[in-house]
């Protein structure tokens, strides 16, 4: 979805922009329901697909594509088979969403990585990363964070009118957590961190859905937790709603709990909505956050350090000035982010 988006902003800005996608996968779903040009490819293996390599070849010079953009590991090689079949021609860039798992400094990623024109990291910790882990040449690296279109937030409803919308009472403590039902999302840990805090105020709001697969599993577990802590007048669960501004602003802080996320959209736009972040010190966190100045860590996995730090929000909530919130997110709006995309691709 960050690649559709930014396609969809590129596009504004008057750049001729190709989606190339697997017939009937939600990329290829949503893009054509963008409005941008899509193209249809074929499946590839992950390494030495030549065949599929000189397909996509051909097909970016018939549309006369100068610029090819990549978000997937997946997609790199037959990427650079294309460019390698254009002569080197064709600017290829990596637009890095995942941190790196393990070294990759040995000669098969060196030598496919220096085909690569651009590798752009969403943010400095990635960069340094990548800088450590792989010999890739310094002077590609860039450090563009993923955009947000904050103008979605201009017209939110106050908290009164969020909490009456999302039915949640208006004189209680609110701690919420966005996303789906899952073990990496840590509404179970939440749970036990909610269980430790012995005050009727305190509640959690859970907004999202179960998975398709193993969804309903944890959704169970979590009803059982909720029964076996007494904590059915404090857990209040939302269906998933595009508005998601109302719930931001029905919360009075928002928990980020998963063990790390590498990004953390949800982060910036809690802070869009002037909403206080509880977070793991792990991960992108500690750098959006710039290590608490914009909101609390705590030690990943723990929630007896999550309770802490919820009690510690309790007592020094006011410590987070709203509108300071939403001003360090005005680094990520999407303006500012397509910028600098078209001056690292040398499009300006």
């Amino acid at each position: 979805m960050n690649q559709l988006r930014n396609a969809v902003w590129m596009k504004e800005r008057g750049h001729d922009v190709i989606l190339l996608c697997k017939k009937g996968s939600p990329f290829w779903e949503n893009g054509n329901r963008s409005g941008l040009a899509v193209r249809v490819i074929s499946g590839y293996k992950k390494y030495y697909d030549f065949k599929a390599g000189n397909a996509l070849a051909q097909l970016l010079k018939s549309e006369g594509v100068s610029h090819l953009i990549i978000r997937d590991t997946r997609d790199m090689s037959v990427a650079v088979i294309a460019k390698r079949k254009s002569g080197n021609q064709l600017h290829l860039s990596y637009f890095m969403e995942m941190q790196l798992g393990v070294k990759k400094t040995n000669l098969f990623h060196t030598i496919r990585f220096s085909y690569l024109d651009l590798w752009s990291c969403p943010l400095s910790w990635l960069a340094e990363q990548v800088k450590m882990m792989t010999h890739f040449k310094k002077n590609r690296i860039r450090v563009i964070p993923s955009g947000l279109d904050l103008s979605q937030f201009e017209k939110a409803l106050s908290k009164k009118d969020s909490r009456e919308e999302l039915d949640l009472p208006q004189d209680k403590l609110i701690i919420g957590l966005i996303g789906r039902f899952d073990p990496h999302k840590g509404q179970v840990l939440l749970l036990e961190a909610l269980s430790k805090i012995d005050d009727p105020n305190a509640c959690v709001c859970f907004l999202g859905e179960p998975t398709k697969e193993s969804g309903l599993e944890y959704m169970n577990k979590m009803r059982a937790m909720i029964l076996q802590y007494s904590l059915q007048d404090r857990v209040f669960i939302r269906p998933f709603r595009k508005d998601i501004s109302t719930f931001f602003n029905a919360v009075d802080v928002f928990v980020m709990a998963s063990k790390a996320e590498t990004f953390g959209m949800v982060t910036i736009e809690s802070m869009a909505c002037g909403t206080p972040v509880i977070a793991s010190n792990a991960g992108g966190s500690p750098e959006i956050l710039d290590n608490g100045k914009f909101g609390i860590l705590f030690k990943p996995l723990d929630s007896e350090s999550l309770a802490n730090k919820i009690e510690y929000f309790r007592r020094h909530n006011r410590k987070f000035d709203p509108e300071a919130l939403r001003n360090e997110s005005k680094k990520y709006d999407h303006h500012l982010v397509c910028e600098k995309v078209e001056v690292a691709l040398g499009l300006v």
